[in-house]
């Protein structure tokens, strides 16, 4: 038999209660640490693009993307990322050199497609993904948390 204190019953429920505090201030966060690790989990790996909806301040619903987005989401194990996602109707470059796009074929693309790539984490409780931004197609994102 382990003694803890003294053999007394108030040392014994005295050590009991120290025990279950110290427990109950270990365990929240032990539970929001471990929510966070499972969400990570779940995300790790390649997402398809299968819709594309942006509701605005005016609430005015858009898709960048069309009804038919082509594009992929990659999570790393180790807290990268990388987002790719277009409009599967970007014509073609008539000159075949992306360096030669026309102004419509440059607009048709820089409006039809974004991609960016960075580090990711979880919050504790395993509900929000933050994103940090270290480089992409739009440079207003680079170095931010959009």
């Amino acid at each position: 038999m382990m003694k803890i204190f003294g053999s007394s019953a108030a040392t014994m429920r005295f050590a009991i209660a120290c025990i279950t505090v110290l427990l109950l201030s270990v365990i929240p966060t032990t539970w929001a640490q471990q929510k966070a690790a499972d969400a990570k989990k779940q995300i790790v790996g390649v997402w398809k693009t299968v819709s594309d909806i942006n509701k605005g301040s005016d609430g005015v619903v858009r898709s960048a993307f069309g009804p038919n987005p082509k594009g992929v989401f990659i999570f790393t194990a180790s807290g990268r990322y990388a987002s790719i996602n277009t409009r599967p109707d970007i014509p073609k470059f008539a000159s075949g050199n992306r360096m030669q796009g026309t102004a419509d074929e440059n607009k048709a693309v820089v409006q039809g497609s974004i991609a960016h790539f960075g580090t990711y984490s979880i919050s504790p409780d395993g509900k929000v993904l933050v994103l940090k931004v270290e480089g992409g197609t739009w440079p207003s994102w680079v170095g931010s948390e959009p």
